[in-house]
């Protein structure tokens, strides 16, 4: 038996114990913040539930449970002593299990040891994929970063366009220490979410009931997060800031550099309840994040005991990234019948990047001394390549997208009705302008892409144009108008003594794209059809089956319409997917009385108008010109449940295969193409000191595609990345809080603390190197090119504060 108590403006208590009586003693639980509870219940015999809080009467529950059922009751308690009716419960389902939606914890969410921090450490353990632990974008079921759906309290969520490496990254938008709920589909969507073809990310905020305050700290940065009431509890508002610095990670990679990055941002949400069926939130976000990188040295080896290889390289210059973005969103939902609420929401993104960078590298390539006596033990003793390579960058970025958009919600009987209505302007001022110039031995090298006279200097002279080795230079100012919408329906019946939910829909969405000194873009439309079938037969075991899937359009946001060299295609079509979801859910308990769920769903994708790309870490340029088809297929797995009593722990494993076809010349791997994926999520806590906890978050991934050139032909490169192996593990003592037994007097210190705990965290237990892109390097005497990993980040420990009052 679980669910929400609510008081009666409908939010969410903490602290209310929770017990009931029985044979062998007293069980007992406690509310968390969310106002969740979650109590085992002795099946077919009555016993009475009580609900105790300061702040309210005593509130009972007569309940008789049958054996394997699981029910879901969320409760509103009064302030005078109420005695809740007399129930029987039957087997029920809850929403999230019916659509095949993820839903975890925000506490377990926060204990991730993780290097990035965030939710989405979560989603890369148990639905996508991330091979860059300095990052907070996934990539799910073959897709890219660019196509999963992110929405905080129903507004949608746009990252940084410019970024190119994860540890530009800073700070994802949304604030784990605000999150009351997190839900997450890796395909098989309603039409209700948007049109993108892999994920949706659905994150709900908290509604606060009482003066709090959280705040964590630790040698990677802090956040400090406080809420309130109004005195006539019709205002609440949750704060949030946050400060992050990675130098303790970065400094642990090869390349010694001079690095000051900073990142921050302020998070809030205030809602106002004017009567009972009306609430208005405003949900705001200022951040600010500088990437400063003055590299000097790095030296990589590799090769083989026998023939031991350096790279070594000196640097000059220096990159200067900023990256501001300010957010609001105002939502109004009005309750205007037992059976109808409207939303009208209104949302506007502003985001100003600047990517600023002149960078030399100098390096030599040769053999390593490995006479260990030697004064030069280690470094280069004969050269086999010597050369340098000069990046410039100067890309600007400015853009405005408004939103504005209509929700209803009809609730007829067994029928559920939901519709929207959506308008989107997308405003964008942008230049590009970048070149890389590659000097090998003196001799400045042609692009490989381009027809120019051959360069055999020193033997002839070259009498053809210099140019860089790749560039792109451009100027857009592009604007694009959409209008979507959708409608869909659901309904839950019984087919013989199963129980069956249905539910079908529709979105539509038409844009029109114009940039300067382009023909402005044909009038397009697109029409996504969508279903859902979902039965749970009347077993025994407790087993739901679900098919779902339909059509899955992503109209082309800004970066799919930019090609490589810059310019802008204003044609560019939508892709298209055509998902098939089978699922397989089922929940049981073992011989000890232990829950768990195992879910399996195996899935197809048909892709046609694909728009490709190239991946270089976390930098994806399109091509812009719709010129493939594409598939993707496999397996995903996932156990969970309470392998340590009091405890909730994840397994996850994935097959996945994911191949293009462009221009009708075979299929190859895309660069997604990740065929195994394994995952763990594992709490645990000492018998017999229950207040040491460890969590430990184990990921094992194959190795993707993207051991080539960028700019290299994909049908003549097809080499693969290293796999990726890490595992980050933390401890903490909790000195008070949910699951301590000892309680304090009102006098001692730790009693004015609702949690407070110390922890030790290491990354990268193990040390694997990973690495993340190739850095290419030719050899003048062999004729060779080689590969040399760009690693990630080494072990690193650190310590972690958090308390709660």
């Amino acid at each position: 038996m679980y669910g929400i108590l609510l008081d009666e403006n409908q939010n969410p208590i903490e602290g209310v114990n929770i017990y009931y009586a029985d044979i062998e003693g007293t069980v007992r639980t406690v509310s968390n913040s969310n106002g969740f509870y979650k109590i085992e219940i002795p099946i077919e015999r009555e016993v009475v539930v009580w609900f105790e809080h300061t702040s309210f009467k005593l509130s009972s529950l007569d309940v008789v449970m049958q054996a394997n059922d699981t029910a879901e009751f969320n409760f509103i308690l009064l302030t005078g002593h109420t005695e809740l009716q007399n129930v029987v419960i039957d087997k029920t389902v809850d929403k999230d299990r019916i659509e095949g939606i993820i839903s975890v914890s925000p506490e377990d969410i926060r204990k991730i040891p993780s290097a990035s921090g965030g939710v989405e450490e979560f989603i890369k353990i148990i639905g996508g994929n991330s091979n860059n632990e300095l990052s907070t974008q996934y990539a799910v079921r073959g897709g890219n970063y660019d196509e999963n759906l992110v929405y905080v309290e129903d507004v949608e969520i746009y990252r940084p366009f410019l970024i190119r490496s994860g540890q530009q990254e800073g700070l994802s938008f949304t604030n784990s220490t605000m999150v009351k709920k997190l839900s997450f589909s890796a395909g098989g969507f309603q039409a209700k979410y948007g049109d993108k073809l892999s994920s949706v990310l659905d994150i709900t905020y908290r509604r606060p009931v009482d003066f709090g305050a959280q705040l964590e700290a630790s040698f990677l940065g802090g956040s400090l997060t406080v809420e309130g009431v109004s005195k006539d509890k019709k205002w609440n508002a949750v704060v949030g800031g946050r400060y992050r610095d990675n130098s303790l990670l970065v400094n642990s990679q090869q390349t010694e550099t001079n690095y000051k990055p900073t990142f921050a941002d302020i998070q809030t949400m205030v809602n106002f309840n004017p009567n009972e069926k009306w609430e208005i939130s405003f949900l705001g976000n200022v951040s600010e994040n500088k990437y400063h990188y003055q590299p000097f040295y790095r030296q990589t080896n590799f090769g083989t005991i026998d023939d031991p290889i350096a790279l070594q390289i000196f640097y000059d210059g220096r990159e200067k990234d900023e990256y501001k973005t300010y957010f609001g969103a105002l939502k109004s939902t009005y309750i205007v019948s037992e059976d109808f609420t409207l939303k009208v929401i209104g949302s506007i993104y502003h985001t100003q990047e600047q990517e600023h960078f002149d960078i030399l590298a100098q390096y030599a390539l040769g053999e390593v001394d490995t006479n260990i006596g030697s004064e030069t033990f280690g470094d280069v003793r004969f050269a086999r390549a010597v050369g340098s390579e000069l990046n410039h960058g100067r890309n600007d970025l400015d853009a405005l997208i408004v939103n504005a958009e209509v929700k209803g919600f009809h609730d007829l009987e067994k029928n559920k009705i939901e519709w929207g209505i959506k308008y989107t302007r997308e405003d964008i001022h942008d230049r590009l302008v970048e070149w890389q110039v590659i000097d090998s031995a003196g001799f400045s090298i042609n692009p490989p892409i381009v027809d120019l006279p051959r360069n055999d200097q020193p033997y002839n002279p070259y009498t053809g144009p210099l140019v860089p080795y790749s560039g792109a230079r451009a100027t857009n100012f592009t604007q694009v108008n959409r209008f979507s919408g959708y409608a869909q329906w659901s309904r839950r019946a019984k087919w013989g003594r199963s129980e069956v939910w249905m539910n079908a829909g529709v979105r539509a969405q038409q844009w029109q794209i114009t940039a300067r000194g382009y023909e402005d873009g044909d009038n397009k439309i697109v029409v996504s059809p969508r279903a859902q079938f979902s039965i749970k037969p009347a077993w025994e075991m407790d087993m739901l089956f679900r098919l779902s899937g339909g059509y899955y359009y992503q109209p082309p946001f800004y970066r799919e319409l930019r090609a490589q060299d810059g310019s802008i295609n204003t044609n560019v079509d939508a892709q298209r997917s055509v998902h098939v979801v089978l699922s397989n859910d089922y929940s049981f308990k073992t011989k000890k009385g232990k829950k768990f769920k195992l879910v399996s769903e195996a899935y197809y994708k048909t892709l046609t108008d694909v728009n490709t790309y190239t991946l270089e870490n976390v930098r994806i340029r399109y091509r812009a010109n719709n010129d493939a088809v594409a598939y993707t297929y496999g397996l995903d797995m996932r156990l969970n449940g309470e392998f340590v009593p009091g405890t909730e722990s994840w397994l996850s494993f994935g097959y996945m295969k994911t191949e293009e076809n462009l221009n009708d010349r075979g299929y190859i791997s895309r660069p997604t193409d990740q065929r195994l994926k394994f995952g763990i999520l594992f709490q645990d806590y000492v018998p017999n000191i229950p207040n040491i906890k460890m969590y430990l978050n184990l990921v094992y991934n194959t190795g993707l595609p993207g051991g080539s050139p960028s700019y290299a032909d994909p049908y003549i490169y097809q080499s693969r990345l290293n796999d990726y192996r890490r595992a980050d593990i933390g401890f903490s003592y909790v000195f008070t809080g949910p699951g301590v037994e000892k309680k304090y007097d009102e006098d001692h210190w730790l009693s004015t603390f609702k949690e407070l705990s110390l922890g030790l965290e290491i990354f990268n237990l193990f040390n694997n190197q990973n690495a993340i892109t190739n850095t290419w390097v030719r050899d003048v005497y062999t004729k060779n090119q080689y590969g040399i990993p760009n690693y990630l980040t080494s072990r690193v420990f650190s310590l972690k504060l958090s308390a709660r009052i």
